[in-house]
């Protein structure tokens, strides 16, 4: 049988009601986060889970994150290692698109992430802010958004960027990597996507807050609006962006850089599994087509944990997968 994906509205409250509600569900998320490490998982659970909490919980404080309070008491009620360091893992490969179409762009995304049970986990937690309504496409212990949709306003998701090429080959780069991070002063990708929802009142608000907003490490947005032609592609480093705004096609992303910054320094490795592949394919669909039809190889794989649908007109379809099949029911708002 399929899974339902909940829906839980948590107004006027923070993320920690929603691990109150699915607390159950949150633990066992991050209990099998360190059972994707095969025969080192008890190492992992052991030593490097408390190892990564720690170091997580001193950068959110060193750069004065503002949703460390609520990860503290995250932390404390899921009652086991990992939650600090999940809550700011960007380690994962995702497609998106915005297409154009007469009600309102539609945006399309599926994520990739090799950790199990996230596909029959997921839940929308129907959130708010200061600028208003959005729906938070999530999990319970996340407080961050990586992908939601806005009623009125826009729908946004986050893709991983590629890797910095930094001289040292694979291991050196992503090490290295690392160790810029742990330098960086800005917000976490998915702590500025969630600061945009909760803070500006359209398209272009949120245009210009994803570009210009300091960030900890790179990132791509995509971001749909509610007028024709509102549609781009955000590529971004720490302080600087690229965007590729929809003019007459679709404009789609993966997880390598096509804009400007591709060319920077010593350039960039594209994240797995085939990102070139998955933008092509992205670029070959239309608009129409029945619900999830058009999700299907090379943009689904083996790492696909959830597939999505939103525009700002008020639509919202989401499905769980597990690679290529899915594992819920297709939720659908307004239901």
């Amino acid at each position: 049988m399929l899974a339902k994906i909940p829906y839980v509205d948590i107004r006027g409250y923070t993320p920690l009601e929603l691990l109150f509600l699915q607390r159950s569900r949150a633990r066992a998320l991050v209990e099998a986060a360190a059972s994707t490490f095969g025969g080192w998982s008890r190492v992992v659970s052991r030593y490097a889970l408390p190892l990564g909490d720690r170091a997580s919980r001193r950068w959110l404080k060193r750069t004065a994150n503002p949703y460390l309070h609520e990860i503290d008491l995250i932390a404390e009620h899921v009652g086991v290692c990992g939650a600090f360091t999940l809550n700011i893992c960007f380690e994962w490969g995702c497609t998106t698109g915005v297409w154009e179409r007469p009600a309102a762009p539609l945006l399309r995304r599926v994520l990739d992430w090799p950790f199990p049970l996230l596909g029959e986990s997921v839940v929308v937690a129907h959130q708010s802010g200061p600028a208003g309504d959005y729906l938070n496409v999530t999990w319970p212990g996340f407080c961050g958004v990586l992908q939601a949709m806005a009623p009125g306003r826009f729908a946004a998701a986050l893709n991983q960027a590629p890797m910095r090429k930094r001289g040292g080959g694979l291991p050196g780069d992503w090490f290295l990597g690392r160790l810029a991070a742990g330098r960086a002063t800005g917000l976490p990708a998915s702590h500025l996507l969630r600061k945009t929802f909760e803070t500006a009142p359209d398209y272009a608000a949120a245009r210009r807050l994803l570009c210009e907003a300091p960030l900890a490490t790179p990132a791509i947005f995509t971001l749909s609006g509610r007028l024709p032609h509102e549609g781009c592609v955000i590529e971004r480093t720490e302080e600087g962006y690229g965007v590729q705004d929809m003019e007459n096609a679709p404009v789609c992303a993966a997880n390598h850089f096509e804009t400007h910054l591709n060319t920077l320094r010593h350039g960039w490795r594209a994240r797995p599994i085939d990102s070139e592949g998955r933008i092509a394919q992205a670029r070959m669909m239309g608009a129409g087509g029945q619900g999830f039809s058009w999700f299907v190889p090379p943009i689904a794989n083996v790492n696909s944990r959830l597939a999505m649908m939103a525009d700002a007109a008020g639509l919202l379809a989401v499905i769980g997968t597990y690679g290529v099949k899915p594992v819920t029911e297709p939720f659908e708002w307004p239901g």
